[in-house]
Formats: C-alpha cells, sequence, structure tokens
C-alpha cells in the first residue's frame, strides 16, 4: 500500500473503513495520525504522509488521533496470506511474543538472528520489533484505563511495562495524555471483578451468524458453550487461565464482537484478545474475498448468501491439531463425545469454573502419556494422535502463529497416520491459512455437485485454481452449501 501512496490518498478521501488498520495517515500541521475513515477533514494532499504501522507513525514523531483512535482498528489481513517472516514476525508480536521472550526470542522463533529481523521489520513497518510491541502496550493499558478500576500501577504491570514512569511516559506520548485523564475523559464500565470487556472491530460485512454457528456445533463440553447467542470457552495462556464469552454486537457503531473476558494474570491481556481476533478471522478483508468469489458464476449465489464469511481460526494450535486427528473419519457429533471424554479424564480443572466452562482442554504432554485403552478409536489413530503430541512436546512441531506452513505441513506429514487432508485442515485452522482447499473431502464433492459441477478431486483442484488467493473461504462456502454434512473433524 506504501508503495503507492496516490491510493492511500484516494482512500482517505473517501473515508473508506476497508483500509483501517492496512496504513495510517500522518498529517504534518497537526502532528498527528489518523485511520483512513477517519470522520475529520481530510488534509490536503501536500500534507500528509503514510506509514505502515501506527508505530512507524509514532516513531516519526507523531500522535494518535483522538477522534479516530487508529490503534483500534481491525489488524492487517495480509499477514495471512502473505505468512512470510515478516507476517509471522507481526503475529508473533500481537501474541505478546518480545514482552514474554524478548526481541532474542522472537527471532529464534522465526529462525532468524535478531539483527536480521530488526532489518527487515524497519524496511517494511517503519518501526523494529521492539517499537511494534510497545504500541502494543500502549494500546493494551488504554483498555485497562478505559475499561477496568484496576491502579495505574497494576495496569502498568499488566501492560508489561518494566516501571510506572515507562507506562505514564508511553501513554503520554502515544494519547498525547495522562492516564488520568483517559479514564476521566472515557469513563469505566467494568461489569466485575476480574472481568473486561473488550469491543473487537472488524471490516464489513461480517457472517456472524455463520462463524457463531460453525463454532457452536462443535463445541466441547466442558472447555465450551453455545447457547445461540454467546460462544464462550477457556483459555489456556502463557501466564495462567482464562475465560472469555463472545457474542455479536451490531449495536456498536460499526459492528463489533463484544469480548468479555476473565483472566488470572492481566498480563495475558493482549495474546487472549489477540487469539480471540484470529479465532473469529476479524482482520480479513471480506470485500477483497468476496470480490474474488463472486466472480464465479457458480459461487456468486453463495457469496450474496453469505456475504462477509469469515474462515475461523483457533486460539491453540496443538488443541486444534488434537482435535482434528480425533474427528478422522467420525461425525462431528462423534467427534465431540471424544474430545469431551478426554477433556474430563486428563484436563487441567479451571479454578474459577464459570457457565459451564469446567477445564481446560487436555496437553499435548498428557495425552503422549495416557495409557492408549483411554481412546475409543482405532488403534492406528491413537498411535497417530499420540505420537503427534509425543512430537509437540519435543519441540519437533510447533504449531502457533509464527510456523512456517511449509515446514511444518513437512513435519506433520513425516508422522505416522497425518495425511493430506488433515495436514491441510490445521493450516486453515491453526495457522489461519486462507488458502487450504480439500479437493478430496467428501463436503467438497457434495458441494460441487449440488452446484452442478463435477465433484471429482482433479476437477475440483482446477476449479478452485480461479479462487486464489481464498480457497479456505471457497471450502467454507462449498461445505455450508453440501446437501449431507460433512463428516470433518471437530476444529
Amino acid at each position: 500500500m506504501i508503495d503507492d501512496p496516490e491510493q492511500c490518498y484516494r482512500a482517505v478521501c473517501s473515508r473508506d473503513s476497508r483500509f483501517d488498520g492496512w496504513f495510517v495517515t500522518a498529517v504534518r500541521t497537526t502532528g498527528i495520525y489518523c485511520r483512513p475513515s477517519c470522520p475529520a477533514i481530510t488534509p490536503k494532499r501536500a500534507n500528509v504522509s503514510f506509514f505502515a504501522s501506527a508505530a512507524a507513525a509514532q516513531r516519526n514523531g507523531y500522535r494518535a488521533c483522538k477522534r479516530c483512535r487508529p490503534n483500534a482498528t481491525p489488524g492487517s489481513p495480509e499477514w495471512n496470506v502473505r505468512a512470510d517472516v515478516v507476517g509471522r514476525a507481526m503475529l508473533l508480536i500481537a501474541d505478546g511474543v518480545v514482552d514474554r521472550e524478548g526481541v532474542v526470542g522472537l527471532a529464534h522463533r522465526l529462525n532468524y538472528s535478531d539483527r536480521q529481523l530488526n532489518r527487515l521489520l524497519t524496511s517494511e513497518m517503519g518501526a523494529g520489533p521492539l517499537a511494534l510491541a510497545r504500541m502494543q502496550r500502549a494500546q493494551t493499558s488504554r483498555l485497562l484505563i478505559e475499561t477496568t478500576t484496576m491502579s495505574f500501577t497494576d495496569i502498568a504491570f499488566a501492560a508489561v511495562f518494566s516501571s510506572v514512569r515507562q507506562f505514564n511516559a508511553t501513554v503520554r506520548e502515544v494519547f498525547a495524555v495522562s492516564p488520568s485523564e483517559l479514564r476521566a475523559r472515557r469513563g469505566r464500565t467494568p461489569i466485575g471483578p476480574g472481568v473486561v470487556t473488550v469491543q473487537l472491530a472488524y471490516r464489513r460485512p461480517f457472517d456472524a451468524e455463520g462463524i457463531f454457528a460453525f463454532l457452536g456445533l462443535r463445541a466441547v463440553p466442558g472447555i465450551e458453550s453455545w447457547d445461540g447467542t454467546t460462544y464462550a470457552r477457556s483459555l489456556s495462556l502463557p501466564h495462567g487461565q482464562g475465560t472469555v464469552a463472545l457474542r455479536h454486537d451490531p449495536a456498536i457503531a460499526g459492528g463489533s464482537v463484544r469480548c468479555e473476558l476473565r483472566l488470572d494474570d492481566w498480563r495475558d491481556l493482549q495474546a487472549a484478545v489477540q487469539r480471540c481476533r484470529r479465532l473469529l478471522d476479524l482482520d480479513a478483508d471480506p470485500v477483497a474475498i468476496d470480490g474474488i468469489l463472486a466472480a464465479d458464476p457458480s459461487l456468486a449465489p453463495l457469496v450474496a448468501r453469505r456475504p462477509g464469511l469469515r474462515s475461523p481460526s483457533h486460539v491453540d494450535g496443538a488443541e486444534l491439531a488434537v482435535r482434528a486427528v480425533l474427528g478422522q473419519q467420525v461425525s462431528v457429533t462423534g467427534a465431540r463425545t471424544l474430545a469431551a471424554r478426554l477433556v474430563q479424564a486428563i484436563g487441567e480443572p479451571l479454578a474459577h469454573p464459570h457457565d459451564g466452562l469446567t477445564h481446560l482442554f487436555p496437553t499435548a504432554a498428557a495425552i503422549a502419556d495416557i495409557d492408549p485403552a483411554h481412546f475409543a478409536m482405532p488403534t492406528s489413530r491413537k498411535r497417530a494422535l499420540q505420537g503427534m503430541c509425543a512430537a509437540i512436546v519435543a519441540g519437533d512441531v510447533v504449531i502457533d502463529a509464527g510456523a512456517d506452513r511449509a515446514e511444518l505441513s513437512e513435519r506433520l506429514l513425516a508422522l505416522p497416520g497425518i495425511g493430506p487432508w488433515t495436514v491441510s485442515y490445521i493450516a486453515m485452522r491453526a495457522l489461519a491459512d486462507p488458502d487450504v482447499f480439500l479437493p478430496t473431502d467428501i463436503g467438497v464433492r457434495n458441494g460441487l455437485r449440488h452446484l452442478g459441477r463435477d465433484g471429482s478431486p482433479t476437477a475440483a483442484l482446477a476449479a478452485a485454481e480461479a479462487w486464489r488467493p481464498w480457497r479456505s473461504y471457497a471450502l467454507h462456502h462449498l461445505w455450508a452449501t453440501s446437501p449431507s454434512p460433512p463428516r470433518s473433524p471437530l476444529t
């Protein structure tokens, strides 16, 4: 985007919210930076510059607009499409890896030196990993200031600042007001001790009904619940346990998802928010996706019926992988039953159960060590499941936002009992790969035949070439269209 500043300026002139999160607009005459859709008077072209990130604008001496709050926009959809080292680094920074492990830890996860990584991020994003992480901490601070009654000392600790002085200085520098002024101006609406509510922004349109129904159908008792309105689940986070309740809130201007979090340790707030965003695919660009898919006459009616369809990800890659293997060749109901038994047998109980959420999903280590007799499944699948979990425990397989997709696929395929279908499904759900297609899937075959097209794997794969790089979304359209629900895994 920044390679074409004139296109950026056209987006600003039209106040096009689709570009929020892609770049920020810095106005030299005011010293502030805004999101493209800021409702303020459009500045003259000669007075604006465009930056790839808020951190880059901050680094160049600009402060966040108090009116449009550019730090609270959806994230860039670019990273899931590119999935290169910069994209993976951005996803890990958003998850809080720099705050937990430092720049050296981030670089190690990506198999780069910290010097190389800093150079790449500065070149593309206009800021290095420390500056990008600092902006994340500032946004976490603002969220806690405005929505909780926590003391500023506790907020500074929760946002992983090294001192209260650094916390105060950062808030003043980024938002041009003190923490006290932020709290006084915005007020606070806490809903209970140990609870914070976040409004998760998205780009419209948003098929909330479809994605919540998908998650609700697969909800495992003990770790998930779905009442037709709110989807809730337990969370295993870097510093402790947590639970989240998610509900679409279209009454908010522009629409949002209400995210109610209960956390043992507030340092996990940033990671929890980002994982929920990925779960619901809130950073997607639905206009771009729908435009490509609707160009196919067969898919056009499906896109018109479900505009803004999302491809759900997951909050925990290892859990997703286990559930994918559990659900091989069984119905969704059967796989959910298997997972529920596993949760009750070896899942970690929650210290603070809430609304039917009683456990965390079992860890890979617990599954690798359990007596195979506990699994009501064929012996070959038991071996595949425990072998995969053993590889995860050993560090031979790492399934998180920073994983290299090609490398992970190779490592999974090398494990006994893990085939191409399962590997592709893990890539789509655990790594948020937007371009996965499953030509041998029965739901795909049924969906294509229902549309009057050849459902054979060869024909399906050929047809799907026109849907790149959004084949995962086409896959979900076909599944929803299939006259008989596929026997797909519980994920």
